[in-house]
């Protein structure tokens, strides 16, 4: 199967894109008494029911595991895809998307650190200015640099950077396994587990009344559909025509609507200082791929998507 190599850019563009509209679905769903793990919950469960239907009817084959590997699905579905969104939805919660989006991507200094301690990596020049950038930047975005101190509690920032940890923690427990499945597979699997860990401890059933109500299944069906099932789906298949370097530079993108929605839909404002952290995430997402991109090949599982 051949595509167009601009339809497969286009494709990561949108599925990035949806990825970053997420937290307009995440504060309207507040806005009717759930909590940042309630919210994860509805959103894993109903994920993964879709892509249940969808794999179960289309593609079968992609729902075969070995029992062996379950352990690391477990994982995934646990640390990098139940932990990693209940932060990230805190912070949205406690300080803003913009905010909260600049966090997410400090993922790639914790994959280099753990990789360094745990794989033996090695820390590259770029590797260890990326990681001054996205400091520098995280401390803009927050606002403590040229202040001194920020807005933000001392809770926010720690589930901040708790946010990115586990969303590094997605590469470095999914290389065990992507070498033998499709990404549809360890998508479904990860999502269901991380569903199945959070539906017990939700207490999601005492709202029941609000679950009935027909408002909120639009903003549950937007997060699941389109900013996982849909964004995930999208970003996969383009992913399979295109570098990993290039995929993962586009999907950038998800900064600029996170901040975009944060502005003009939520209202929130942000400072030149503010704006000019963005900036310096961004040139150290760039450092980082670039100094990652002689190991990446095409199709090949991304390191740097845990959602």
């Amino acid at each position: 199967m051949r595509m167009n190599h601009t339809i497969a850019y286009a494709m990561v563009v949108l599925g990035a894109s949806l990825w970053g509209i997420q937290g307009l679905f995440v504060q309207n769903l507040y806005s009717y008494g759930l909590t940042p793990w309630q919210v994860v919950t509805v959103r894993l469960t109903i994920s993964s029911l879709i892509l249940l239907i969808i794999l179960g009817t289309l593609a079968r084959s992609y729902l075969k595991i070995r029992l062996i590997d379950l352990p690391y699905f477990i994982g995934l579905g646990i640390l990098s895809i139940a932990f990693f969104n209940w932060f990230y939805f805190q912070v949205m919660d406690l300080a803003s998307l913009s905010v909260a989006v600049v966090f997410v991507y400090t993922s790639p200094i914790f994959a280099a650190i753990i990789a360094k301690i745990l794989f033996k990596e090695t820390l590259t020049t770029a590797k260890i200015i990326s990681i001054l950038l996205t400091i520098i930047g995280s401390a803009l975005a927050i606002e403590f640099i040229p202040l001194g101190e920020s807005s933000l509690t001392i809770l926010t920032v720690i589930f901040g950077l708790l946010a990115g940890f586990f969303c590094a923690t997605y590469s470095l427990i999914g290389k065990n396994v992507s070498q033998w499945y499709h990404p549809f597979t360890i998508t479904f699997y990860s999502v269901f587990c991380g569903s199945l860990f959070l539906i017990p401890t939700s207490q999601i059933w005492e709202h029941g009344d609000v679950l009935l109500e027909g408002g909120i299944w639009g903003n549950i069906l937007g997060l699941a559909i389109f900013s996982t099932v849909i964004a995930y789906m999208l970003y996969t298949i383009g992913l399979t025509f295109i570098e990993s370097s290039k995929a993962t530079i586009l999907a950038s993108v998800e900064i600029i609507i996170a901040v975009l929605v944060g502005v003009v839909v939520l209202g929130e404002v942000l400072t030149v200082w503010q704006l000019l952290g963005f900036v310096f995430v961004f040139l150290s997402l760039f450092l980082t791929v670039f100094s990652f991109k002689p190991q990446l090949k095409k199709g090949q599982f991304n390191p740097s998507k845990g959602r």
